[in-house]
């Protein structure tokens, strides 16, 4: 019966359309479901960079960064305050590995940022 294949015909594309729209609203809910992992990464990141901004600042109150000896004091002591709270340690990390070394430097306003980033690298790489 003609009349019928127009109607299954009909049928059938709008079943496409609507196949087609829930592929969209997947795809729409991976986008935002990584928006929302990208923004958790970001916070941890300018978190991280907080507590290591406050750690430079709290060293370098008692602690003089004229000289390069003196920046390598400051940078020694804050390398071991991160490695003695294994929380910070790991965040860190995981902070760089997800928004990179730059945009971490970038966090942090402090003449030994360069330096103290040297070494953290080292630790991501042996991780």
């Amino acid at each position: 019966m003609p009349g019928d294949s127009k109607i299954f015909g009909f049928n059938n594309l709008s079943k496409s359309v609507y196949n087609a729209g829930n592929i969209g609203g997947i795809a729409e809910n991976s986008v935002t479901a990584d928006l929302s992992i990208a923004n958790e990464h970001k916070q941890t990141l300018v978190e991280a960079a907080a507590e290591i901004q406050q750690l430079l600042n709290q060293v370098s109150q008692t602690n003089p960064t004229t000289t390069n000896k003196e920046k390598m004091i400051v940078v020694a002591e804050v390398l071991d305050q991160i490695e003695n709270n294994p929380t910070l340690k790991v965040k860190v990390i995981n902070s760089l590995k997800a928004g990179g070394v730059d945009a971490f430097k970038e966090s942090i306003d402090h003449p030994v940022v360069n330096i103290l980033m040297a070494v953290i690298e080292g630790w991501e790489e042996v991780e």
